[in-house]
């Protein structure tokens, strides 16, 4: 089972695996196919850490690094006015008590002193700052580290020069094909065609209508996955025959028997239907999809004072994010999560889906070729 872009990278099957658990990455990696971390959350030292162990856990086998450098951003550009300092003194004291008595209204308490503070990760935070040595970390693991892909529209012309320079793909979702084209016109190698249906940042075209666009819009020459709402062999078939060269999943490693998911987050994956999720800027100032949640549901009320730009709403978000946690208020515990989370009711181990995927995809061709054959 083999395309271009899987003989490109060297991987057996063209099954692109998005996870921030390095545990994910190495086990689909080792599976046969091509694992990408996703970096947000780890400043330069914590990426080097997550890289070396993934190297040692995989071999000489292949696998991504995913980071989140959106174009537009409060604190675009860095210096001082971009410091989480900066940043959290823009939050309106309006947005706080809204958040405050949010919290209030599900038994949520402050956080304890001792246990307040530390590093906020946010989509948007720390992107000038940060970015360039993120970047380096990943050359210094070239031998590995194949492709750097950016979730948030064009990536910077820096990571397309020094990516390349160093023999890397760069990739880049899209949620149309204008975007498509703007990404090719500057560099970038793989384009990830994101449908409506897919977990996190999303734009509001749906996967079956988008793919064949972008295909048809950047070309024969530049390798297209399909993402959204993609977990099974017959619809990985389907991304094939709409003209991508592989498939980009996310969600589907999230209950996986190697993820990291927070156990009250993962009971309510498990419990979801593809209805459950809401497409909103409430978790990080851009459209995501997630669980639909009461945080989500207020955020939409009319008692909202709207969503802040990102990083900004990103910042209140994960220091809410703290706090339910702890105190396990599952009514407002979300996930970044697609609509394919009906499927995603219990909790396997990530080889087994993969080989699912394939074993699914074999079936399905076999059965879609012996349909041509009886018309003969």
């Amino acid at each position: 089972m083999s395309t271009p872009i899987a003989e490109r990278l060297g991987i057996e099957f063209p099954i692109f695996a998005f996870s921030h658990c390095r545990d994910v990455v190495a086990a689909v990696t080792n599976a046969g196919g091509f694992g990408v971390l996703g970096a947000l959350a780890y400043g330069p030292e914590r990426l080097e850490i997550e890289l070396d162990w993934i190297d040692e856990h995989v071999g000489d086998k292949p696998y991504g690094v995913d980071f989140a450098m959106p174009v537009n951003y409060v604190g675009k550009g860095g210096g001082e006015e971009a410091s989480f300092e900066s940043l959290d003194a823009m939050i309106p004291e309006q947005h706080r008590r809204f958040v405050e008595q949010l919290l209030a209204r599900y038994g949520v308490p402050e956080m304890p002193a001792e246990l307040d503070g530390g590093p906020v990760a946010a989509a948007g935070l720390g992107v000038d700052d940060m970015g360039p040595n993120q970047v380096q970390v990943c050359l210094d693991h070239a031998a590995n580290v194949k492709m750097i892909v950016n979730a948030l529209g064009p990536p910077p012309q820096y990571v397309i020069e020094q990516a390349h320079a160093a023999g890397m793909l760069v990739g880049g979702l899209c949620g149309s094909k204008v975007h498509a084209e703007r990404q090719v016109g500057i560099g970038v190698d793989v384009i990830v065609a994101q449908g409506t249906e897919a977990g996190g940042h999303c734009g509001e075209i749906s996967t079956m209508v988008l793919v064949p666009e972008v295909v048809d819009a950047v070309g024969p020459d530049v390798p297209v996955l399909a993402a959204g709402g993609i977990a099974t062999g017959r619809q990985m078939a389907a991304a094939l025959a709409l003209g991508a060269q592989g498939v980009w999943t996310g969600s589907m490693w999230l209950t996986v028997s190697e993820a990291d998911t927070n156990p009250d987050a993962l009971e309510n994956l498990l419990a979801a239907t593809s209805r459950d999720t809401v497409r909103s800027r409430a978790m990080t100032g851009k459209p995501a999809r997630q669980l639909r949640t009461a945080w989500t549901d207020a955020w939409e009320g009319p008692d909202s004072p709207g969503t802040l730009p990102m990083p900004l709403q990103g910042i209140l978000h994960n220091e809410a994010g703290r706090r339910t946690q702890r105190a396990h208020a599952r009514d407002l515990i979300g996930f970044p999560v697609g609509q394919i989370v009906g499927r995603m009711n219990k909790v396997r181990p990530a080889r087994d889906l993969v080989l699912e995927m394939v074993e699914e995809w074999i079936e399905t061709t076999e059965r879609m070729s012996a349909m041509l054959g009886a018309e003969d």
